[in-house]
């Protein structure tokens, strides 16, 4: 299982109230929100092995050289001496990263990013790493970019609407869904635009013309050579829009496809039936007044073992 901390973690901060503190008044609704988030998803699919994809770079430079719109309307201050953007983050959300980050650690679950990579890509690469050897993958995520990504082996675990509700996309429901191959979600979000991220999209193409130009001519580069020969399969409507958008058709694939060579050492991924460090798990549940949040997690973990 590998999971998209920062999607969760920012959707338990919204989800959590406030009012959760620790004993000293500290708000800890995000560390309560994703550590309940992590012990729902280990008993709820009972995965061998888990894997917490951290953003060392939230937005990484070789996308932005690209496409200098990507994701600059969440860019709070820019950085500064080759340092990276400061992405807008609620101030109360900010103390708690490192805590729920301590909790992973002190569990015994992995924990990784890779510098000037975002979390897409190191689920990517580890995705790929991990399917190629022959294992089973689940990536959990509250964004949709990542639903490229299933395949024979590779299940997306959409929990955009919650843990509670995660819709589990395989290739066939990518297909259901929305009528494209999995492999082509992300040919798809190019050409329709993903204002979250700063993609303008293709101007005139919506979701409806987005997928039935995926679903007949496949990824981007097919669809701007088909656009550039004139193929008849294409309707002159989209031929001129494809055309009048060439600029931004060029860059985009390699923003928006997650990289598969992040460099990623190799990781002790096992969930542990018992806590790696159950003093320290102990101590910041007393801490942070986790009690019963550390205690489902230790559960968690057993019964992945029972």
């Amino acid at each position: 299982m590998l999971i998209d901390s920062a999607s969760l973690y920012f959707r338990a901060f919204f989800g959590v109230p406030e009012s959760v503190t620790a004993p000293d008044g500290m708000p800890v609704n995000a560390v309560r929100g994703f550590t309940d988030m992590v012990s729902t998803l280990i008993t709820r699919y009972e995965p061998t092995d888990f894997v917490a994809c951290l953003d060392n770079d939230w937005r990484p430079q070789f996308r932005v050289d690209l496409l200098p719109s990507y994701k600059a309307h969440r860019v709070a201050r820019p950085g500064r001496n080759g340092q990276p953007d400061v992405e807008v983050v609620p101030e109360l959300l900010v103390p708690q990263v490192p805590v729920l980050l301590a909790v992973l650690k002190a569990a015994g679950l992995c924990a990784v990013g890779a510098d000037g990579f975002e979390a897409d890509d190191v689920i990517a690469t580890l995705a790929k790493r991990y399917s190629d050897a022959g294992a089973s993958v689940d990536i959990v995520s509250g964004d949709r970019d990542l639903i490229d990504l299933a395949d024979e082996r590779v299940r997306v675990l959409y929990a955009g609407r919650g843990i509670a509700k995660i819709v589990e996309f395989t290739p066939e429901m990518v297909q259901q869904q929305y009528e494209i191959p999995a492999k082509h979600y992300a040919d798809f979000a190019i050409l329709r635009g993903d204002p979250s991220d700063g993609l303008p999209g293709v101007a005139g193409i919506g979701v409806k013309t987005a997928a039935l130009v995926v679903s007949k001519f496949g990824a981007i580069e097919s669809i701007v050579q088909a656009a550039q020969r004139r193929d008849p399969a294409m309707s002159p409507s989209v031929r001129v829009k494809v055309l009048a958008a060439l600029d931004y058709l060029a860059v985009a694939p390699a923003v928006v496809r997650g990289r598969t060579d992040a460099e990623i050492r190799a990781l002790e991924t096992a969930i542990p039936s018992e806590p790696l460090d159950s003093d320290m798990l102990d101590a910041l549940g007393e801490r942070f007044g986790l009690g019963s949040a550390v205690a489902r997690l230790r559960k968690a973990l057993q019964a992945v073992h029972a």
